[in-house]
């Protein structure tokens, strides 16, 4: 069994292909992997705001989840890219227990990366996720383009106003 491969995130972006905002994940160690996940807008402006260190005057929804687990005494542990199927990206939210136990909770990306931006929680990708991605051609370009596309951006290009 392949080892889970911890990411960070790089930024956002918005596709050229289709104009819609892109969450894009970078190996933490290695080789440099990176994956883009097509994001909707509203999450991508909260992955923007946290990302930014922007404190808003009440709380946002992924605010609200970080308290309400606080408040019953559990923590977010990490996060997990588990799946792609169908052109979308699957996660899982792993909870932590006052009493130490793991509870695992199907999620969205972006919602479970905005979580774990506010939460401090390590975010990850399934290897199977990496080798689907591979092999997924969304009919923009070669994914070798792709990369270096990614690789070229600079941090003025990743995070614009959704």
């Amino acid at each position: 069994m392949t080892a889970r491969i911890q990411v960070e995130v790089k930024g956002l972006v918005v596709d050229p292909a289709t104009s819609v905002p892109m969450v894009v994940l970078r190996e933490a160690e290695g080789d440099g992997l990176v994956l883009p996940i097509w994001v909707g807008v509203f999450e991508a402006n909260a992955i923007q705001l946290q990302l930014e260190g922007i404190e808003t005057p009440r709380p946002m929804t992924h605010d609200l989840v970080r308290e309400i687990l606080r408040g019953l005494g559990a923590e977010l542990a990490s996060v997990a890219v588990t799946d792609l199927r169908d052109a979308t990206f699957y996660a899982t939210l792993e909870l932590r227990r006052a009493d130490g136990t793991l509870v695992s909770l199907d999620a969205r990306p972006s919602d479970a990366i905005a979580l774990a931006l506010r939460a401090g929680a390590p975010i990850f990708l399934e290897p199977a996720v990496v080798e689907k991605a591979q092999a997924f051609d969304p009919g923009s370009s070669d994914p070798e383009k792709l990369r270096e596309w990614f690789e070229g951006l600079d941090t003025g290009q990743l995070g614009a106003e959704f």
